[in-house]
């Protein structure tokens, strides 16, 4: 009897983790994902989620999209390796990098600069003319619409200027058609995203170098298996119609893998720590 008995709490132990396991395999890996808040968050959101979803659907492990509002929130959040994914401008790369090992695996093949508006009607037609004005810019610390032309307006062209920080693009652009502010700093998909009768009030009349553009980075935690899983499937989405409207829509049409020391390492000589800045909340 004692026999029988210790026969059935082993076949009943050995079922239950059988059990355990199936429950296991049958639960996808989920790791999070995070966007540089260039838009607002409603935007994002609705721009990015289905091409989560699609990944998801692909790869077999979830991704779920966190999105904060605020530069200052986001580079908290990257400084602390909260997110396993993140969509980042290329500075961020460099301070990612150092503060918790995140690395760059894709990036988009064109490379992105900045440029600097006025209105048609303004007296402002070059980047000489603006000294001792104030020019927009979505944030502190977006690359090439504010660090990296911050930068370059006080050290090349050699102008002072009052900076205004809007939080997005968008922002930038209808204070300056509203005559608020004598420029603004974006990027030149930003501006192309933009209504045309908008667009038409606005003029370029300054353009950055270019850079290696914006890169999805992951952190060192991830295996090496899932990395790649995620990154292929990006690649994937190259190949047809639905991906590649996915892909526009994000602005990320022609994903590239991404090296860190030929694409992001040239930034760090660049010395930017001196024009970035700690936003308030």
């Amino acid at each position: 009897m004692r026999k029988l008995l210790q026969g059935q709490i082993w076949v009943l132990y050995v079922g239950l983790l059988f059990a355990a396991a199936s429950t296991f395999a049958a639960t996808p890996f989920k790791y999070t994902f995070t966007v540089v808040p260039q838009f607002n968050p409603s935007q994002l959101h609705q721009e990015w989620t289905p091409v989560l979803q699609r990944i998801s659907r692909e790869t077999g492990i979830v991704l779920e999209l966190k999105l904060v509002s605020t530069f200052s929130l986001f580079e908290e959040e990257l400084k602390k390796g909260s997110a396993d994914f993140a969509y980042v401008n290329p500075y961020h790369v460099v301070m990612s990098k150092s503060a918790q090992g995140y690395m760059p695996i894709l990036r988009d093949s064109t490379p992105i600069f900045g440029i600097l508006l006025t209105r048609r009607d303004s007296p402002f037609k070059t980047a000489h003319d603006l000294n001792e004005q104030t020019i927009a810019f979505p944030a502190a610390n977006a690359f090439a619409a504010s660090l990296y032309m911050r930068a370059l307006l006080a050290e090349q062209i050699g102008i002072r200027f009052s900076a205004r920080y809007l939080s997005t693009h968008s922002n930038v652009f209808r204070h300056l058609a509203r005559n608020e502010v004598a420029a603004a700093g974006s990027v030149s998909s930003a501006f192309n995203d933009e209504l045309p009768e908008l667009r038409e009030q606005l003029q370029i009349i300054y353009k950055t170098p270019e850079v290696a553009s914006h890169p999805l980075v992951v952190h060192p935690r991830v295996s090496a298996a899932v990395r790649d899983a995620i990154k292929q499937a990006f690649l994937d989405l190259s190949k047809d119609e639905a991906g590649r409207a996915l892909l526009k829509e994000i602005r990320f049409p022609n994903p590239v893998l991404a090296n860190y020391a030929k694409d992001y390492q040239p930034l760090e000589a660049l010395k930017l720590q001196k024009y970035f800045v700690t936003e308030s909340r």
